[in-house]
């Protein structure tokens, strides 16, 4: 069986890299994958860390590219790609442009999709945008749908999908977490020291990410208030933030966060590296999907700067707690927890580490 794994974003590669090893070790598939490079920078070592090579390279980032750009430069090279390989499934990941043009360029040419971590609803197309949607067009679109959560099934099945194209699995992201803190003892030398630091003699650290489209302008504006105010209110407070590369991300960061002397700003973190940081930090604040099922499996409580998730699982379990965009909420949230108020959180809901093992076992069953 011929399997075309396509991934273009490093939380995508995080997330398939647990399936592309699997794969790669059945003597009944032949896999290749394709790397769209949407995230070109910030893709190549997480390829590195988990020993990965792309057969295919669409190469696609360019300066100021918008969403037409990404989707159509994507849609013409998997053209190519799949006329070479002629895969029997090709695989994509959650809600990524990647995933929509990928699925699209599939659908055209009459090619299995396979959708990995299917299922997941906010209810507000505009909220994560342009996610919210790429994720239901790839499953109106794909053939086979695996599914993290029973959430997640009973949302397709809602939506008309068969169960019997529905695997229940778990998220893949568990599966790179626990091989990868295996593997990470600590921070490499490329941390900046002061970052290091930060998080020495067990330090209350509160971790730091952001990069939606949807918080871009007056949402980040917010959240570095709320920040700034943070750090006003708690000198003894170690905020650690590596900072997204988009400009419309660094310009409010380095305008309102510069010049405090508890508010660390780096460089994003290599994955390795970032898995320390978030194992060893106290609190997380995010807008990211992705860590929103990553911290629930080291223990860790996380603040989630939207309105809305599309994994209530999280919610539901204590694990994360919404507070948008909004300072006034950011702030008391911190607040609370500074004050000895943790999140109470119950079990992980998102698996066990064996997501991968399972995909590759209904492919095999059902090639």
């Amino acid at each position: 069986m011929k399997v075309l794994t396509v991934f273009g974003t490093r939380p995508e590669a995080i997330k398939m890299a647990p399936l592309v090893k699997v794969l790669h070790d059945s003597p009944a598939v032949e896999q290749k994958v394709c790397s769209t490079g949407q995230h070109r920078e910030m893709l190549e070592p997480i390829m590195s860390f988990f020993d990965i090579e792309a057969d295919f390279n669409l190469d696609i980032m360019q300066p100021g590219q918008d969403l037409t750009d990404i989707t159509s430069r994507i849609l013409l090279g998997m053209r190519g790609v799949l006329q070479e390989f002629q895969p029997d499934w090709v695989l994509v990941h959650g809600d990524t442009t990647t995933a929509l043009a990928a699925t699209l360029a599939a659908f055209y040419a009459g090619v299995k999709v396979g959708h990995v971590e299917a299922g997941l609803r906010t209810g507000s197309l505009y909220a994560p945008f342009p996610e919210e949607a790429n994720r239901l067009l790839v499953d109106r679109l794909a053939s086979a749908y695996f599914a993290p959560t029973q959430r997640n099934a009973d949302n397709l099945l809602r939506e008309g999908v068969a169960s019997s194209r529905i695997l229940i699995t778990g998220n893949t992201v568990v599966d790179a977490l626990l091989w990868a803190t295996e593997k990470v003892k600590g921070f490499s030398e490329q941390v900046p020291s002061g970052i290091q630091t930060a998080f020495e003699n067990n330090a209350r650290v509160l971790l730091v990410t952001g990069h939606r489209r949807e918080n871009f302008g007056k949402g980040f504006r917010q959240i570095c208030a709320a920040l700034r105010t943070l750090a006003g209110r708690f000198p003894d407070l170690n905020i650690v933030y590596p900072v997204h590369l988009n400009p419309q991300v660094q310009k409010p960061v380095l305008e309102y966060l510069s010049d405090l002397p508890n508010i660390l700003l780096a460089a994003p973190m290599e994955y390795p590296d970032f898995v320390f940081a978030m194992k060893s930090s106290g609190l997380i604040l995010t807008d990211s999907g992705g860590i929103q099922e990553e911290a629930p499996s080291l223990g860790k409580p996380v603040l989630v700067m939207r309105d809305t998730t599309e994994r209530p699982e999280a919610l539901e379990a204590g694990a994360v707690q919404l507070v948008g965009a909004d300072e006034d909420r950011i702030v008391a949230a911190v607040e609370n927890w500074w004050t000895d108020k943790p999140l109470v959180m119950a079990a992980n809901p998102y698996g066990d580490g064996q997501s991968s093992s399972r995909i590759s076992d209904y492919l095999l069953n059902n090639g």
